[in-house]
This record gives C-alpha cells, sequence and structure tokens, in this order.
C-alpha cells in the first residue's frame, strides 16, 4: 500500500497502515497527499468499533507532533489499539522514537524492526531530505550494451523499448523534480512530463543552464505542464534572466563562477520542498553529479544493441580513474526485465575521489 503511494506525498514519506483483529484485516489505510490524514487514521476510520484490542501494522513509526495533521500515536491510544507492530522507526527528528515511547506509556505492546529493510528502502527519499534538507537523487541513463546513449549522430530515438520506458514514466511520477541539461534541451526539445496509460503527476522540469540558452519557444516555456525552474551561474546575462521569469520560468542562480555550483544547486532546490529529484542528463551532466557525490541511486537501462562510433555519446563524462581498482561501484544492486532491455540498480559505493 505504502509503494503504491509512492510520489503523491510530497516530501512526506509513503506509509501504509493495516489492522487486524481475530485474524481478520478490519481496516486498511495509506498517507494519499501530504497534508491530508496520514495512514493509520484512514485505516482507523475503515475499522471503526473493532480497532479496539486490534493490532495495527504500521511501516514507519506513528508520528507524535502536531504537523498538518494531529498525531497519529494519539489516535492509534483514543481507538483502543492494542499492539502496534512498526517497520522502521522514524527519522524525523521530531519523531525518532517518541511515537512509539508514547503508544508505550499509554500500556501498548510494540514491535519495531519487523520487515525494516524493506521499509527503509520505500523511505529513503524522506529519510535523506529529513535529516539533510537535500533532495535524493535517483540517476536514470538508457543505454546500448557498449555504453552510448545515442548514435554519433545525435540520434536517440529510442534506445530501449516501450516497457523499459513506460518504466521511466513511472519513475518521474514518483519524483519531485526532474533534471536535465541545457544540450539535452537544445537536441530534443523535451517536455519531461509524465505519460502513463492513466494519469500521472508530472514533475517539476529543472535545466541546468549556466549561460541561459534556453529558448523561449521551448516545451518546457510555453507548455504549462508543469512548473519550469532554470539553474544558472552568477556570470549569467541578467536580462535574460529577465526575460525568462517573464515568461513564466523560475531562475536560480547557484555559484559564484561561470559554472553551476550542484552542491549548491541541490541545497537550492531543498529550500525549495523538492525531497527526490530524477536526474535524466547527457554524459557530462551525469558525470558531474557523480563527481560531486550528488547521486543517491543510479538506474542504468541496457538495451541489446551496439550502435558502435567513437564519437557517439556515452552515459557517463568525466576525468575517471587511473585503476580498475579506482571504479565507482554499486550496492545493493537490483536487476529487472522490461521487455527485451534490462535495468541495473544500485547505490554509488562511497570511496576516495569522488563527492
Amino acid at each position: 500500500m505504502a509503494a503504491k503511494t509512492a510520489g503523491q506525498t510530497g516530501i512526506n514519506p509513503a506509509v501504509g497502515c493495516v489492522i487486524v483483529k481475530d485474524g481478520r484485516i478490519v481496516g486498511l489505510g495509506a498517507h494519499l497527499k501530504r497534508g491530508e490524514g496520514h495512514a493509520e487514521p484512514h485505516a482507523l476510520a475503515m475499522a471503526g468499533d473493532e480497532a479496539r484490542g486490534a493490532t495495527a501494522y504500521v511501516t514507519l513509526e506513528p508520528c507524535s507532533h502536531y504537523g498538518r495533521t494531529p498525531p497519529c500515536s494519539d489516535r492509534l491510544i483514543a481507538a483502543g489499539i492494542a499492539r502496534v507492530v512498526v517497520a522502521e522507526l522514524d527519522p524525523n527528528p521530531l519523531v525518532a522514537g517518541s511515537g512509539m515511547a508514547k503508544l508505550q506509556t499509554a500500556g501498548i505492546e510494540t514491535k519495531t524492526g519487523v520487515m525494516e529493510a524493506e521499509a527503509r528502502r520505500r523511505s529513503e527519499p524522506f529519510r535523506k531530505f529529513i535529516t539533510t534538507r537535500l533532495p535524493y537523487v535517483t540517476l536514470k541513463t538508457a543505454s546500448t550494451l557498449d555504453g552510448r546513449i545515442a548514435a554519433a549522430s545525435g540520434d536517440s530515438r529510442w534506445v530501449t523499448g516501450p516497457e523499459a520506458r513506460e518504466a521511466v514514466h513511472a519513475m518521474r511520477h514518483r519524483h519531485m523534480g526532474i533534471l536535465v541539461g541545457i544540450g539535452t534541451v537544445l537536441a530534443d526539445d523535451p517536455s519531461l512530463t509524465t505519460r502513463l496509460s492513466v494519469p500521472g503527476l508530472h514533475p517539476a522540469r529543472i535545466v541546468a543552464d549556466s549561460s541561459l540558452r534556453l529558448p523561449l519557444d521551448a516545451k518546457l516555456v510555453q507548455d504549462g505542464a508543469a512548473p519550469t525552474i532554470v539553474l544558472t551561474s552568477e556570470a549569467a546575462d541578467e536580462g535574460r534572466a529577465a526575460v525568462l521569469r517573464a515568461a513564466g520560468v523560475e531562475v536560480i542562480r547557484c555559484g559564484s563562477g561561470s559554472s553551476v555550483d550542484l552542491r549548491e544547486a541541490m541545497r537550492r532546490l531543498g529550500e525549495l520542498e523538492l525531497g527526490s529529484i530524477l536526474l535524466e542528463g547527457g554524459g557530462r551532466l551525469n558525470g558531474s553529479m557523480l563527481e560531486a557525490g550528488l547521486v543517491d541511486r543510479i538506474c542504468l537501462f541496457l538495451a541489446p544493441k551496439i550502435i558502435g562510433g567513437e564519437d557517439a555519446p556515452s552515459s557517463f563524462r568525466f576525468a575517471g580513474f587511473e585503476r580498475m581498482a579506482d571504479a565507482i561501484e554499486l550496492d545493493d544492486v537490483e536487476v529487472e526485465r522490461y521487455g527485451r532491455d534490462i535495468c541495473i540498480s544500485g547505490k554509488p559505493a562511497a570511496k576516495g575521489g569522488i563527492g
């Protein structure tokens, strides 16, 4: 239940709750939208009087503080829940164990750590943002078996098949922002929207554009489908910035140099409460984000094709390493298949020389 609401709760975590009594499920609930009821009140409303003496299973520790909604721990106590089983404690400093403590003080039996690894995998974006105020960045790229994201001519339609492309649009739905470089915009004039067989949420479109070359007739400027943000440098022309702002584009200057300071950019996006970013950049932006240590997870879609070409663009462009032993490795690796394509995903392991 929590997994199915990923992407629609803003900076809040996706949480699921199931209430069980005498071997029967009597209540189900999920957090559906930031500012509205959490999972526990939805499940309690379904359970009604059956909640008294029942067990509540929750993916995340019930909150204990007043935010946009009342504390869920108080609601569980008032409903007469007898036992609460939680997958993981809340990393939010405002909770951080106090929800469980409140339940225990009220005489409710508690258990934590059940399927904790699975829950933590789901809550990674929330965990990072709530503790650092920085967005969780997922780097997505698609390439041929020889690592090319396009032919030498620039043609890239399509590297992967329809099933993989559908999966990428689902990823867009689950992220609050999508980041590309200006080169991608100039080459493809993309919409960067979510296009699924059912309606999805559109992320904010973010362009790294140190010289403010974003055309006024670009779809990102004209279509109004979602907010568009340009990350630029202090050296960029103010007149051009004013023109883009007048067209409805938010322009954010990041760093005092001639290039976008990516660390500063992530900090500024965090201030806008963009808690998760899907990076769909070209090789240069991907490489720069990796070098800066700003990528939390990589999703590499591989198509069973070989295109060759010495000048064909690759997924990553950065200085690299002298020794294979120093290469960036992935932890927590998962492999999934989409039609004829596969997706290899994992977390970049922390190593010296990066970040």
